[in-house]
């Protein structure tokens, strides 16, 4: 369920210095806040930097209609609007076939019989 992040960031300098992060790295680390529904102070403590950091990013590469919701000031009907609601029945249908695939794999590991010699066994 919760994604780890598993991108580094381009150089890593000591404290004194300016770190540089590519444009995969902050377009990476916003997906990875939005997506996972954790706060963007503990994705920013995962990944080493300060949540004013990933608000900042949000900024640039999240979709207008992040998290499902209309942008400021968007009426209901807007386009605007219907874009956020179609984006949010994406994801939850996303989430959803994720977990159907899930438990077709646990249905077929559980049906398969068992190999422990017990069906040598039977007549």
């Amino acid at each position: 369920m919760g994604k780890v992040c598993m991108i580094k960031p381009i150089k890593k300098i000591s404290h004194g210095s300016r770190r540089k992060f590519d444009e995969t790295f902050k377009h990476e680390a916003v997906n990875n806040w939005l997506g996972s529904g954790k706060s963007a102070e503990v994705i920013a403590q995962e990944l080493g930097i300060k949540a004013e950091r990933l608000y900042s990013w949000k900024k640039r590469f999240a979709p207008a209609a992040a998290g499902g919701r209309a942008p400021a000031g968007a009426k209901p009907g807007s386009p605007a609007s219907l874009q956020a609601q179609l984006d949010a029945a994406l994801r939850e249908n996303r989430h959803l076939r994720q977990q159907r695939d899930i438990l077709k794999k646990t249905l077929g590991i559980l049906s398969e019989p068992p190999t422990n010699g017990l069906q040598e066994l039977t007549p």
